[in-house]
């Protein structure tokens, strides 16, 4: 088994655990077996005896409400219409659909999940930013993993060099980790919410890397695109 080959097997396997694993943490939410564990996270991370009140400095709410900000709705539209924009502007259209596909397909399975499951918002502590939809799994953690692991991606097609492949895909990956440790810490979001979307969008974000794989077999025009040959005339 060559080089390829191995990759695309180890991908497999781990969509194959984050599966597994999402399905095993979704029937503990479903029967509240986490429930208290959740809420004692929760609290811990308020002042005993003012709930309304989290640990830490003062600035450091406002520092979680900035990094939040990151993972919604409205900033990683922002995101993925400026991508968009400039693959138009070079004419990659065939990686334009790729990630068009990618993350629409992305929100579109999350809002499905947070119907089927309508977990209600934690109510064990006030929250300290606004919220509109179902706590499980988290939005925010769901689709800011989509969209910069996806983003992250592209951007690593354009160096050789492993070590900064590497730091690419760890810049992405903490900005993930951070956007769903801040869910928690502003009191909307259970820590079992965050780990599910993490789960959740990085299966998707691995799904769509082997459907991205098999495309660039199939189509030349897309695996000129992944090595840059193409230019706007």
């Amino acid at each position: 088994m060559g080089g390829d080959g191995i990759g695309l097997l180890a991908t497999l396997l781990a969509l194959l655990a984050l599966g597994l694993g999402f399905i095993e943490l979704s029937d503990e939410v479903r029967e509240r077996e986490t429930q208290h564990f959740d809420e004692r996270v929760l609290l811990a991370l308020r002042k005993p005896g003012s709930p309304e009140e989290p640990r830490g400095p003062l600035w450091l709410a406002e520092a979680a409400r900035d990094v939040t900000a990151l993972g919604s709705v409205s900033v990683l539209t922002l995101v993925v219409c400026a991508v968009s924009g400039f693959l138009i502007l070079v004419r990659r259209w065939r990686t334009l659909a790729l990630v068009v596909g990618s993350t629409l397909g992305g929100a579109v399975v999350n809002s499905l999940l947070k119907s089927l499951f309508a977990r209600p918002r934690p109510t064990v502590v006030p929250h300290l930013t606004q919220v509109l939809t179902e706590s499980f799994p988290s939005g925010h953690a769901m689709l800011s993993a989509i969209v910069y692991l996806t983003l992250g991606a592209l951007l690593a097609q354009l160096v050789d060099r492993r070590w900064l492949k590497a730091y690419l895909v760890g810049v992405v990956l903490a900005l993930t980790l951070l956007i769903g440790l801040t869910r928690v810490y502003l009191g909307v979001h259970y820590p079992t919410d965050v780990l599910g979307g993490w789960m959740a969008g990085l299966g998707w974000a691995l799904l769509s890397a082997v459907v991205a794989r098999a495309a660039r077999r199939r189509s030349p025009g897309l695996r000129e695109e992944s090595r840059g040959d193409t230019a706007p005339s």
